[in-house]
């Protein structure tokens, strides 16, 4: 980790002469200005400064790299796109916000949020009174070509969650994926994160781990989606509802056997709770208790077994199940994979370089 000192920091500019001071973050009359500006359609140009952001208006055409301040001609291109912030909120404790993130939620033209309301309360807290635009799961597809249309135009955009990280789990990544295809500038202003959080305290593997998410709802989906992760030996990290967690958790049981798992739930709220013990036990803690409620984060040690199997006794097996039998690759692949508790697209593999092999 390099030294920090006291260094002043030059800011690092796309073209050679200096820009003007930046306007004050928190001026009440320059924020309003701002939203007069966004309304009016003015494009909102961000200009970056020792990591910070600093929006200044253009009047008549946005400001371009190449372009000089000291008396230069405005340029004749059109005009330069503005920039999506992808960033972070809390997950429970409202301190739980950076002061980048604080300043560029003020600093941007709109902020678009999961929960209006729910976002609200966090903006209200810090005194910021930048206009909110509903984007989530039910409306992405609409909303999405005007948001992008207002960041070509030169319009800052800001996007958040309910909580932690926006487009990990959440509809925010579509509106990430189409301002990329447009060429926009994507940023992310970094901060909570539920799984981020679990992980660290979990005690379980931490150097190497399976970012798995919501798994399919539907039975058939979900028990597919689980037997492919039956032989993964890194540490799996699920996010689940409270109402399915249980089952979610006995179908794992089933399907992985009884492995060392954590139940983080409430995360930095008043009622967190962070249970360790094997699947099995933890099942039998929680379902003792009321309904469960809060957002819960699950997980689930890796395979021991995948990083070490006998290759030898594995081809063993194939070979005399498929002389005995006659059945087709993909049907013994599943047996075989359940008996070393290797997911069947591992055992399928070494199938097919058997079949090679003649």
């Amino acid at each position: 980790m390099s030294r920090i000192t006291n260094m002043p920091i030059t800011p690092v500019l796309h073209h050679s002469n200096p820009p003007a001071s930046p306007e004050p973050a928190c001026h009440c009359e320059a924020q309003a200005g701002r939203r007069e500006r966004w309304r009016a359609g003015t494009p909102i140009v961000v200009r970056r400064f020792d990591g910070l952001t600093a929006l200044s208006k253009v009047e008549g055409q946005a400001h371009h790299p190449e372009q000089s301040r000291r008396g230069a001609k405005p340029l004749s291109s059109s005009a330069a796109p503005g920039t999506l912030f992808v960033v972070a909120t809390p997950i429970g404790h409202m301190e739980d916000i950076t002061l980048r993130a604080i300043h560029t939620l003020k600093e941007v033209g709109l902020i678009a949020a999961e929960d209006t309301r729910h976002t609200r309360k966090l903006l209200t807290r810090y005194e910021v009174s930048t206009p909110l635009l509903s984007y989530h799961d039910h409306n992405k597809e609409k909303r999405t070509p005007g948001l992008v249309e207002k960041l070509k135009a030169g319009n800052s955009i800001a996007l958040v969650t309910d909580a932690g990280t926006p487009s990990v789990s959440d509809p925010g990544h579509y509106l990430v994926r189409a301002a990329i295809r447009a060429a926009i500038p994507v940023v992310p202003i970094p901060g909570a994160s539920a799984f981020v959080a679990a992980l660290s305290v979990s005690g379980l593997p931490t150097d190497s781990f399976v970012f798995v998410g919501f798994v399919p709802r539907k039975p058939a989906k979900r028990k597919d989606f689980l037997e492919r992760l039956k032989g993964e030996p890194r540490t799996l990290i699920f996010y689940e509802s409270p109402k399915r967690l249980l089952g979610l958790m006995q179908e794992i049981i089933n399907l992985m056997g009884d492995r060392n798992a954590v139940v983080a739930r409430e995360l930095t709220k008043v009622h967190e709770e962070i249970l360790r013990e094997s699947l099995s036990n933890i099942l039998k803690v929680l379902a003792g208790r009321p309904p469960l409620k809060g957002e819960c984060t699950l997980l689930v040690g890796g395979c021991e077994r995948a990083a070490e199997f006998d290759r030898n006794s594995l081809m063993r097996d194939l070979t005399q199940l498929h002389l005995e039998t006659g059945r087709p690759l993909s049907d013994l692949a599943k047996e075989v994979a359940r008996k070393y508790g290797l997911s069947r697209k591992v055992v399928y593999e070494e199938a097919l370089k058997l079949k090679k092999e003649g």
